[in-house]
C-alpha cells in the first residue's frame, strides 16, 4: 500500500521539479544577460529600495526589519571594499604593495560586484517580503535603532579606511591607471 502512495508523491512531484528546474534556467538565463549592463542593474536596485523604503515610511513599521537590512548591507559594503588577501594576515609575501619598487598586483575584491549587487538586490526583495508578515513587525523606538547604526557605520567605515591607507589600497577603478616611478 505504501508503494502505491510513495508513486503518486513521485508523479505529482516530478511536474513540480520539472516547473522548479525551468523557472531556475530561465532566471539564471536572465541573470546572465543582466550582468554586462551594469549602470541598468543598479537602476533597477535603487527602484526596488526605493519601493521598500516607501512601504516603510507609509506603513511606519518594521524598523527592526529596515535595522537588519541595515547591518547585513554593511557587511556586504565591508566585503565589497575589502581585498581577497587580507595583507595583515598574508605572510609569504603575497601581499599589496607598499612601496614603489614592489610588483604591481591589482586589487581582487573579497566580494566582486555583480554579487554585491545580487546579494543587495535579494536582501531588499526579502525584506520588501517580511513586511506582509505582522510577526516582523517588532515595536521599537525607531530613533535609537538609527542612532546605533550610524554609530556602526562610522567605526566601521573608519576601521576600513584606515586598513586602506595603511596598506595603500583603493577598492575603485577610477579612469586609467598611471603608474608612477
Amino acid at each position: 500500500m505504501e508503494g502505491v502512495s510513495g508513486d503518486r508523491a513521485a508523479e505529482t512531484s516530478l511536474p513540480l521539479a520539472k516547473w522548479r528546474s525551468d523557472f531556475s534556467r530561465a532566471f539564471q538565463y536572465y541573470l546572465d544577460r543582466s550582468t554586462p549592463h551594469l549602470v541598468g542593474r543598479w537602476i533597477g536596485t535603487l527602484a526596488v529600495a526605493a519601493v521598500y523604503m516607501l512601504r516603510v515610511y507609509l506603513i511606519q513599521g518594521f524598523y527592526i526589519v529596515s535595522y537588519g537590512l541595515g547591518i547585513y548591507l554593511l557587511n556586504l559594503l565591508i566585503g565589497f571594499l575589502s581585498p581577497r588577501v587580507d595583507p595583515e594576515l598574508e605572510v609569504d609575501g603575497a601581499s599589496l604593495p607598499t612601496r614603489g619598487s614592489d610588483e604591481f598586483k591589482p586589487f581582487i575584491r573579497r566580494l566582486p560586484e555583480f554579487k554585491f549587487w545580487y546579494a543587495i538586490t535579494k536582501a531588499f526583495c526579502v525584506a520588501f517580503v517580511m513586511t506582509f508578515f505582522s510577526v516582523f513587525d517588532v515595536p521599537v523606538f525607531w530613533p535609537i535603532l538609527l542612532c546605533y547604526w550610524i554609530v556602526l557605520f562610522v567605526l566601521t567605515m573608519k576601521r576600513q579606511i584606515l586598513h586602506m591607507i595603511k596598506y595603500k589600497y583603493v577598492p575603485f577603478n577610477i579612469g586609467k591607471q598611471v603608474r608612477s616611478q
